[in-house]
């Protein structure tokens, strides 16, 4: 997995919530990707979980008294800011919420807090009503003006039996978030597009053609183009996946033609589009607007015709823009994707070489060569579809710096 969390001390503060049991997911998962993690828990919170779970969990001692020693004569809050990279306070209650946006230290939390330069996350979750009410709402506002981080809470049930905003939010979001926090935003002023998945190519209402592609791989980069910065709009054909981000634009697509009109529609005021999705080649010339029935023929014959070639029309039209395709190869891995890389005025070209088993379709590992218009050839050994997406776009950010230094060297 790519992770910015790797190595990280991370401080997880715990208040008195019902959902403060989810947070034990939150720091075992923390704990896989790496990072260091001590938690600070309030009085209250202690009601819900006990300070050894989190212990346990953590491999550090859990502190929650005021006056608390953290190593030797070092002070607990003092201590513990001093080496931490990120705060993060879950769930936030509207008690610990207010407390903080007026300036109140009188606990091992908020007194830390008051001490730490690093960036601090709230992740509220309370009733709904408490988290629409006017103070609730007019410390929110103190905080974010403050510079402090803060996600929005989930709809959906609560503890107290009704339904509304004020779930925690999913702990995929707030590692995301976390990740966001660490990221670089060297993508910031870009506008990307990025297929992915499979078309379908429907013969009858029933029946379909369609490809092995589970969509991952277009998942994987427009998640990490969104964590650096990008503005990023992924239009993708029928898969199992749950969207990369609730902050990306999706398009769900079926159709090859479907795709097209999608990337037309988007394309104008993009500045890179990565086309990573299998469009399928070919459609039925004749597809039946009612179910064909079984015959006694051992044969039958389906007419196909081909589809638009999208990444071609792109390659004619794309301007400044920077345009990326892959290629999925069975052999002849370089020269076949090169081929493809000038046929269709591409600045780039990933391919992989989908008959080695274990990567590729359907996996969360792939490898994969990337192929430079001005003939470069970089293998990438076998990683995870995050890792290889990072890679894929710090070479989109090397050809915009290499645009940059010739228009800067013509002025």
């Amino acid at each position: 997995m790519f992770t910015t969390l790797r190595n990280k001390e991370i401080i997880i503060a715990v208040t008195g919530g019902i959902a403060a049991y989810k947070t034990c997911e939150l720091v075992r998962e923390l704990t896989r990707r790496g990072a260091s993690v001590h938690v600070v828990m309030t009085k209250n919170a202690m009601q819900f979980v006990s300070p050894l779970t989190f212990q346990t969990l953590s491999g550090h001692p859990v502190i929650h008294e005021m006056f608390e020693l953290f190593t030797g004569s070092k002070i607990g809050h003092i201590a513990l800011s001093d080496i931490a990279d990120q705060m993060v306070i879950v769930p936030a209650t509207a008690n610990i919420i207010g407390k903080i946006a007026n300036g109140i230290a009188d606990d091992f939390l908020t007194t830390m807090v008051m001490a730490t330069t690093v960036p601090v996350l709230f992740v509220p979750s309370m009733n709904a009503k408490m988290w629409e009410s006017k103070m609730v709402q007019m410390n929110i506002q103190k905080l974010k003006d403050a510079g402090y981080e803060l996600m929005e809470p989930g709809v959906g049930d609560l503890a107290c039996g009704t339904k509304g905003k004020g779930r925690l939010p999913p702990i995929h979001e707030i590692l995301e978030k976390m990740e966001d926090i660490f990221t670089e935003k060297d993508l910031s002023n870009e506008r990307i597009i990025v297929t992915a998945g499979p078309t379908v190519e429907f013969i009858d209402p029933v029946r379909c053609i369609t490809n092995r592609s589970s969509g991952k791989m277009g998942y994987a980069i427009a998640k990490i183009a969104k964590r650096r910065g990008a503005e990023v709009i992924l239009i993708s054909g029928m898969t199992y996946l749950p969207p990369p981000r609730s902050d990306i634009h999706m398009v769900q697509v079926r159709t090859a033609q479907e795709m097209r009109e999608a990337i037309m529609r988007h394309f104008e005021d993009a500045t890179v589009i990565i086309k990573a999705a299998a469009v399928a080649d070919f459609r039925c010339k004749n597809e039946s607007t009612v179910k064909i029935k079984k015959s006694e023929e051992e044969t039958y014959v389906l007419e196909l015709q081909k589809n638009p070639d999208i990444l071609a029309e792109l390659g004619k039209i794309k301007g400044h823009r920077i345009l990326v395709g892959f290629a999925a190869e069975t052999e002849n891995l370089v020269e076949n994707a090169f081929e493809k890389l000038k046929k269709k005025n591409l600045d780039m070209i990933v391919a992989n070489n989908v008959a080695k088993e274990g990567i590729g379709f359907g996996s969360d590992r792939n490898e994969v060569t990337i192929i430079e218009a001005h003939g470069r050839v970089r293998h990438v050994p076998e990683m995870t579809k995050e890792e290889i997406a990072n890679i894929i776009l710090d070479f989109v950010k090397r050809i915009m710096k290499k645009r940059k230094t010739t228009e800067d060297d013509w002025l």
